[in-house]
């Protein structure tokens, strides 16, 4: 290590005590408790994602986290709403391509009731069929503001060319077909094959008691069982899943919009050098993308790389928003960016930099609950244990200059990179 540079260390401030358990039933608890927040996380993640959608209806997953909402047994789409707001706290969700979470935040002092109205959510909806044609005309506006939004739209795009057989290339919204072709029996047999006990996590962050926690959890999810039958299997990536193309298109919008990007196998031992070599790409103002494409030749406003780490796959994406006369030099800079010593023999001191932002934005990270929440949940999903905040900090000062060469010659050279350009045009 270079004189003056010291590895960020991780204070017990940030660090929060952390324990797990698991209910008669299965379903896995794990509690955060944060010693300096006066607030709590409480998340349901699901373990099915879109590219868990039945082939003949995507975007069910996503369709299901809106619908939850609707109603239950006990309480109407308003008394949801009024129940959590009433009390100063608030509810939301996500889908991603492999899990659904439902969240809440609220106070210590109204934690019970909060528990109640999660746990409501996830065992007992009722879809009430007024609230569910609401509910697709809502979605199909989402769909619509993507469709109006060209560096969202060609992500997706990207991934439907880049895995045109697999089902992790699906949108994570569906289409305005599939939405409008979802019935009731969809619904809940998505629900019955994946919202079960095995693959439910439940965590709690912030001011929280693991006994209080557990107490709660069997008493509103102790009852929720699994279904009996043929258990759901996801359908495994093979690397002749990702199909290699460059496609060029012309797209009613200003600027061109440019996405470059490979898919390899799960590389566990290369985990965190590929997230150090994303750092040094494209991640920051310092990054290589943007200082060669923005503050060098002034190509792009917005310009950024990102990895994403699948059940079975690590995806790398490159995003640029140019000119449209200014493509075929972003592209060509890109190209020799990727080929160049800087990544495939990088300097130490620049491999230094880069470890220290990344590790810059995980500890302050983890002063944000629904980021220590969706971290938690992410690594029990991953690796299949909790990774504690030392033991992450030493796995990224572990990368050195081989590593992240190593780890760059495979993503970036193992696969052929796709291309898709939007280009202004009729």
């Amino acid at each position: 290590m270079a004189k003056g540079n010291h590895p960020v260390p991780v204070t017990s401030f940030l660090e929060g005590s952390v324990h797990q358990g698991v209910l008669g039933n299965g379903l896995k608890i794990v509690t955060d408790a944060v010693p300096y927040v006066h607030s709590i996380t409480l998340g349901i993640q699901i373990e099915a994602g879109s590219r868990d959608d039945p082939e003949q209806c995507p975007g069910l997953a996503h369709f299901i986290e809106h619908a939850i909402f609707k109603g239950t047994k006990r309480r109407s789409y308003l008394d949801i709403a009024r129940n959590i707001e009433k009390n100063g706290g608030y509810l939301d969700a996500y889908t991603t391509k492999e899990q659904t979470c439902i969240y809440l935040r609220c106070l210590p002092e109204h934690l019970e009731p909060s528990f109640d109205l999660l746990s409501d959510l996830v065992c007992d909806p009722i879809f009430p069929p007024e609230e569910i044609l609401k509910e697709k005309e809502v979605v199909i506006e989402e769909i619509s503001s993507v469709n109006d939004t060209p560096e969202e739209l060609i992500f997706e795009e990207f991934d439907l060319r880049s895995f045109p057989n697999h089902p992790i290339g699906r949108p994570i919204l569906g289409t305005e077909k599939s939405v409008e072709g979802f019935s009731d029996s969809d619904l809940k047999n998505f629900m019955r094959q994946h919202y079960v006990p095995h693959k439910m996590l439940l965590t709690a962050t912030g001011k929280v008691h693991h006994d209080d926690i557990m107490r709660l959890g069997e008493r509103f999810l102790g009852s929720l069982a699994e279904t009996p039958g043929h258990q759901y299997l996801r359908q495994p990536f093979l690397p002749e899943h990702y199909t290699p193309f460059t496609v060029k298109l012309k797209k009613r919008l200003f600027q061109a919009q440019i996405v470059l990007g490979t898919a390899i196998a799960r590389q566990d031992p290369l985990y965190y050098s590929l997230m150090v070599l994303n750092s040094m790409l494209g991640n920051g103002m310092s990054s290589l993308l943007n200082l060669e494409l923005r503050e060098k030749r002034g190509l792009a406003y917005n310009v950024f790389s990102s990895v994403t780490f699948c059940d079975d796959l690590t995806a790398l994406n490159i995003y640029a928003g140019t000119d449209s006369n200014k493509t075929k030099i972003s592209l060509q800079l890109i190209g020799e960016l990727l080929k160049s010593d800087a990544l495939l023999h990088p300097d130490p001191e620049e491999v230094r930099a880069a470890k220290t932002k990344l590790l810059g934005y995980h500890i302050m990270g983890l002063e944000k609950m629904t980021r220590r929440m969706s971290q938690t949940a992410s690594d029990l999903s991953y690796f299949g244990r909790y990774i504690e905040p030392e033991e992450k900090t030493a796995e990224i000062e572990a990368v050195t200059a081989d590593t992240i060469a190593e780890a760059a010659l495979l993503i970036l050279h193992e696969a052929p990179c796709s291309t898709l350009v939007y280009k202004p045009g009729k």
